[in-house]
């Protein structure tokens, strides 16, 4: 085990408490305004700012610190139709026979289907995956990681929302079962993936649902 060695906290911003409540303040009606699109355009997206945006997720806290992540982004055309064709068929079966009558009802007013064009519309596709235990590459032995759903949810969160300040438009896609992304895109075993979060520019006819959210009173309790 490695010692506990501490280093002074450098840099940690100093706000007043006016700059800490605009500035929080500003960051919430910016999340605001963030749409789940699943209307995508082609319009490319230079790779630094993906690159940035995961380098963002990479800051995310972790159990133990073992960042039990990983992320492929996927940008190649002949790549992302295969992703399309093997999504497809997990969706047709979910709405054909895995979903039940309740969850259809809870998904009619989004508008989606089995049909998922945003897949090879957009430029990028970044498949998250959690690491269900360290596997090392050399000689195959394996280590704990810890909390690792909560980790690579923390992770998520940040790239997305990372992904939204560079004015990039996101959907989270969760084709179920995922097991096929993991052989396609030849990752180890101890990864399963999470989710895929699809990046890009919305198109210029892109739609979205009329949605409201909770109320603050709703979703928070003080004590």
């Amino acid at each position: 085990m490695g010692a506990y060695q501490p280093v002074p906290l450098t840099d940690f911003p100093a706000f007043s408490e006016a700059e800490r409540r605009q500035r929080v303040t500003e960051f919430r009606t910016f999340m605001e305004r963030r749409r789940t699109i699943r209307f995508f355009s082609g319009q490319p997206v230079p790779k630094d700012i993906i690159a940035e945006a995961v380098k963002a997720a990479n800051t995310a806290p972790s159990g133990a610190n073992k960042q039990p992540w990983h992320f492929a982004i996927v940008s190649d055309p002949a790549v992302k139709k295969k992703i399309r064709e093997a999504a497809e068929i997990e969706e047709k079966e979910f709405y054909e026979s895995r979903a039940g009558e309740e969850w259809l009802k809870d998904l009619a007013h989004l508008g989606t289907d089995s049909s998922k064009p945003f897949l090879e519309t957009a430029p990028y596709l970044i498949v998250c995956f959690q690491q269900n235990y360290a596997l090392d590459p050399k000689t195959g032995k394996r280590s704990k990681h810890y909390y690792v759903q909560e980790s690579a949810g923390l992770a998520t969160g940040f790239l997305i929302a990372a992904l939204h300040i560079a004015g990039l438009a996101t959907l989270t896609h969760t084709p179920s079962p995922m097991g096929f992304l993991r052989d396609l895109l030849g990752r180890p075993k101890n990864e399963r993936a999470i989710m895929i979060v699809v990046a890009g520019h919305p198109a210029e006819d892109a739609m979205v649902p009329t949605l409201t959210k909770k109320d603050f009173s709703e979703t928070c309790s003080w004590f």
